[in-house]
């Protein structure tokens, strides 16, 4: 939250300067906001902006792991490489994001650098390619609805990045950990975690829906427990995304034993659930009109994407069903919701 205040501090007062340019001045703030998050990531991840062509042209910046650089104490990696964790292009607050992601300039970027993230200062895409192999956006976050909203976001910063920080650094975590094998199952975890936590601030943004009412009443009485008062509220949303989530990874879990092919869908979880209270749970928590309004379709298919990422091999080599509390399961819940562990 520190490193996003900072960041919106800067844009405002560089905007409010009136010297600078539409792009180009907001470069050293974007990337030290990207550094931040890069730099608590194992290997730590260094943007460096403006970039020589290598065959596919000139993108605003790139990402490269600690490995590419030939020594620790470098300021720039070695000769000839290319951004192992994809490309940045960078355009002006008042710029489409979504046009500029499928412009014909991002489509030369993508085939050099395998994905690129897309900013206007307040809206950001990842760029990549499905598994036909056609571009599209991966993820998608934004700081502020629309540009005005964005101007009023920076007149105060520290709020904005008290309510938006969290969600925003979950995102661009993913962001440049997705080119990384998926094998692991504690990576795994935690990427379903950081979905897992998207998901819940999408609840808590929903308010009082009636939806919710039902589902807490089904939740208490599966579990013979009451949600009461702020702690019960914010344990009962996590409980409920907690649910949806372990029932997806119990899912993919069986359908990927019992020989699965083509991709996973989370559509189709509940016929595989086997415990019948999780099963029932997951029924009522993932009806199709009560996951459209919390907002949470998007999310659950970003984490079926990670699903489908899984070198599926090499994670049941280290995954066992007698262990998964160990292995899976004790790392979401530190991920997620230490409190709730």
């Amino acid at each position: 939250m520190i490193a996003l205040e900072a960041y919106l501090k800067e844009l405002r007062d560089l905007r409010l300067s009136g010297a600078g340019v539409n792009e180009t001045t907001y470069y050293g703030p974007l990337a030290n906001l990207l550094n931040a998050v890069g730099g608590d990531l194992r290997p730590r991840i260094r943007c460096i902006i403006n970039l020589r062509d290598t065959g596919g042209g000139i993108p605003d910046g790139g990402f490269f792991t600690q490995q590419q650089f030939p020594k620790a104490s470098a300021d720039s990696p070695s000769e000839g490489q290319l951004p192992e964790r994809g490309a940045l292009e960078v355009k002006g607050l008042q710029d489409d994001v979504l046009a500029i992601a499928e412009s014909e300039q991002v489509g030369r970027y993508l085939q050099r650098y395998g994905q690129v993230l897309v900013t206007n200062l307040r809206d950001f895409v990842l760029v990549g390619a499905d598994h036909t192999g056609q571009r599209r956006v991966l993820e998608s976050f934004q700081i502020a609805e629309s540009y005005s909203a964005f101007l009023e976001a920076i007149r105060h910063p520290r709020r904005t990045a008290e309510e938006r920080g969290v969600p925003l650094f979950e995102y661009l975590r993913r962001v440049l950990l997705r080119p990384s094998p998926l094998s692991n199952p504690k990576d795994l975890a935690w990427f379903l975690a950081s979905y897992a936590k998207d998901a819940r601030v999408r609840v808590e943004n929903a308010g009082a829906l009636p939806s919710l009412a039902a589902l807490r009443e089904s939740l208490e009485g599966s579990l013979g427990i009451h949600f009461e008062g702020e702690r019960g509220e914010h344990f009962f949303r996590s409980t409920l995304i907690q649910t949806l989530f372990y029932g997806v990874f119990s899912a993919w879990v069986l359908w990927s034993r019992q020989g699965g092919e083509g991709r996973f869908d989370w559509r189709t979880a509940s016929w595989t659930l086997r415990v019948p209270m999780i099963r029932t749970l997951f029924h009522q928590v993932a009806d199709p009109e009560r996951l459209y309004r919390l907002g949470l379709v998007e999310v659950l298919d970003w984490a079926a994407e990670a699903l489908n990422r899984v070198d599926r091999a090499a994670f049941f080599t280290r995954f066992s069903e007698e262990h998964a509390v160990q292995y899976f399961y004790e790392p979401f819940l530190e991920a997620f919701d230490p409190q709730l562990r």
